[in-house]
C-alpha cells in the first residue's frame, strides 16, 4: 500500500511540476497578460495538421463582444503549439509532456477562475467543431438560462460515418440523464459553454485525465446547477485519427467513469 501511495505522490508531483513550467512559460510570453471575461479553449495534443484550420475559422467576435482564444497544448512532438502561436493574439500553454486532456481541461478552468473569467467555451481541435457556432452556443448562458451548455449533434447534424459512436452518443445520454434527472440529447460532446463560477464550486472535485465530459457533467447536475443544449453541426477530423482510442475501449473507460462518477457524487 504505501508503495503504492508513493508512486501516485510522485505522479501528482510531477504533473503539477509540468503545469508549473507551462504557466511559467507563458508568463514569460505575455507577462501580466489579462484574458476577456469570454475564453474560447481548445485543447490539442498532436494536432498540426488541423489546429490552424481551427483558429483560422474562429470569429473576430462574441457578437461584438471580444473573447480570448486559449490553446492548451497537451505536449507532443509536433509543431501544434508552434502553429498556434503564429496567430496574433492566440494565447498558448504548452505542456512538456503529455498529460491526458482532462488535466488540459482542468488547467483551462484553472486558469479562467485564477484570471475572473466569466464564461468559457471548449471546443475540438481537429475540425469537428464549428468555431462560428461560438455565440449560439454562449447564448444561453448570457441570457442566463442556464451554466452549462452543451452543442447537440444529435439536434443538429452529425456529419461523421462512426455508427457505433453514434450508438454510444444515444446510450449513454440515455444512461446519463437516468442518473441525474437531466433530459439532454448528447451528453458525450466536448463542444461546451461552462459558467466559471460553476466551473470554481467543482474544479476540485474533477479528477480523470481522460474522458472527462461525463465526469465534469454529472458533477454539475449532482450539484444543482442548470444544464441546457443547443443544435450543432458535427464535422468530420480535418486530418487525421482520433487521439481516443478504438471504439470498444473508449465505450469501456468511459462507461467506468460514468458509472464511477455517479457512484462518487450520489
Amino acid at each position: 500500500m504505501a508503495k503504492v501511495d508513493l508512486e501516485k505522490r510522485r505522479s501528482s508531483r510531477l504533473r503539477a511540476y509540468a503545469i508549473e513550467q507551462a504557466l511559467a512559460k507563458l508568463e514569460l510570453e505575455r507577462p501580466g497578460f489579462q484574458p476577456e471575461a469570454i475564453v474560447a479553449s481548445i485543447c490539442a495534443y498532436e494536432e498540426e495538421g488541423n489546429i490552424g484550420g481551427v483558429l483560422e475559422k474562429m470569429p473576430a467576435s462574441v457578437d461584438g463582444t471580444p473573447y480570448t482564444t486559449l490553446v492548451v497544448v497537451d505536449g507532443g512532438d509536433d509543431r501544434t503549439a508552434e502553429i498556434a502561436r503564429s496567430f496574433p493574439g492566440v494565447i498558448v500553454i504548452e505542456f512538456p509532456v503529455n498529460l491526458g486532456h482532462g488535466v488540459a481541461l482542468q488547467v483551462t478552468y484553472r486558469y479562467c477562475i485564477d484570471h475572473g473569467v466569466k464564461y468559457v467555451v471548449t471546443l475540438d481541435a481537429d475540425g469537428q467543431n464549428d468555431p462560428a457556432e461560438i455565440p449560439q452556443v454562449l447564448a444561453p448562458l448570457l441570457a442566463d438560462k442556464a451554466d452549462f451548455v452543451v452543442a447537440s449533434r444529435r439536434l443538429g447534424v452529425d456529419k461523421t460515418s462512426d455508427r457505433f459512436r453514434k450508438t454510444g452518443v444515444f446510450f449513454f445520454s440515455f444512461i446519463m440523464n437516468r442518473m441525474t434527472g437531466a433530459k439532454l440529447t448528447d451528453t458525450s460532446t466536448g463542444y461546451r459553454a461552462l459558467r466559471v463560477t460553476m466551473l470554481a464550486d467543482v474544479i476540485d472535485r474533477l479528477t480523470q485525465e481522460q474522458y472527462q465530459t461525463a465526469e465534469l457533467l454529472i458533477t454539475c447536475l449532482k450539484r444543482g446547477w442548470r444544464a441546457g443544449e443547443v443544435p450543432t453541426v458535427w464535422h468530420p477530423r480535418f486530418s487525421g485519427t482520433t487521439k481516443k482510442g478504438k471504439n470498444f475501449l473508449f465505450g469501456f473507460r468511459y462507461t467506468k467513469v460514468v458509472f464511477g462518477t455517479w457512484w462518487r457524487e450520489r
